[in-house]
C-alpha cells in the first residue's frame, strides 16, 4: 500500500483548540496536510498552518535532548505519530498517511484567516460534536488530553 508523509498541528490558546471544518471528509480537524519532497516535518507544520488558518506559530517542544553540533541538529519532535488509512476516493486509491502531529501556541495574532469554517472549540465544544459524524474519534481522544476540563461553579 502506498504512503503518504503528513503533519498536523493542534493549535492551543487560552484553554481551546484550533479546528478547520475540512470539506472533502465533512469533519473538524486541525490544520494539516502533506509533507513536500525535501521539506522537514516541521517546516510543513508551519507551512500547512499559514495556508491553512494564515497563523504563526511556536511549537510546544518536548524534547528529552536537544543537540545543536556541526554534523547533527535537533529539530522539533512531534507530540505523537499516526498511521491513518485513508480509504479510496474519486478513483484515487485507498492508501495510508504517516503522520506527524505537534502542538503549538498561536504567536501574535489569533484570529483564523480562511474561506473555510475555522475556529477556536473548548472541550466541551469539541465533546458536542457527534463522533465519526462531525469529527473523528481519536481527534476527539487527543483534545480530551490536551485541553483541561471546565469546572463548573
Amino acid at each position: 500500500m502506498e504512503r503518504h508523509f503528513t503533519t498536523t498541528v493542534y493549535l492551543l490558546w487560552e484553554s481551546k483548540v484550533l479546528l478547520l471544518f475540512h470539506p472533502k471528509l465533512k469533519k473538524w480537524l486541525p490544520p494539516g496536510g502533506h509533507i513536500e519532497a525535501n521539506e522537514s516535518p516541521p517546516s510543513a507544520a508551519r507551512r500547512e498552518v499559514m495556508e491553512e488558518t494564515g497563523l504563526e506559530f511556536t511549537f510546544i517542544q518536548d524534547e528529552n535532548i536537544y543537540i545543536d553540533r556541526w554534523n547533527a541538529k535537533s529539530f522539533e519532535r512531534p507530540y505523537m505519530c499516526l498511521m491513518e488509512e485513508i480509504p479510496e476516493h474519486k478513483g484515487h486509491p485507498a492508501h495510508q498517511h504517516m503522520d506527524f502531529i505537534y502542538l503549538g501556541r498561536p504567536l501574535g495574532k489569533t484570529t483564523p484567516i480562511s474561506d473555510d469554517p475555522i475556529r477556536w472549540f473548548t472541550l466541551e465544544e469539541v465533546e458536542g460534536l457527534k463522533s465519526d459524524e462531525e469529527i473523528f474519534v481519536e481527534t476527539q481522544e487527543v483534545i480530551r488530553t490536551l485541553l483541561p476540563v471546565e469546572v463548573l461553579s
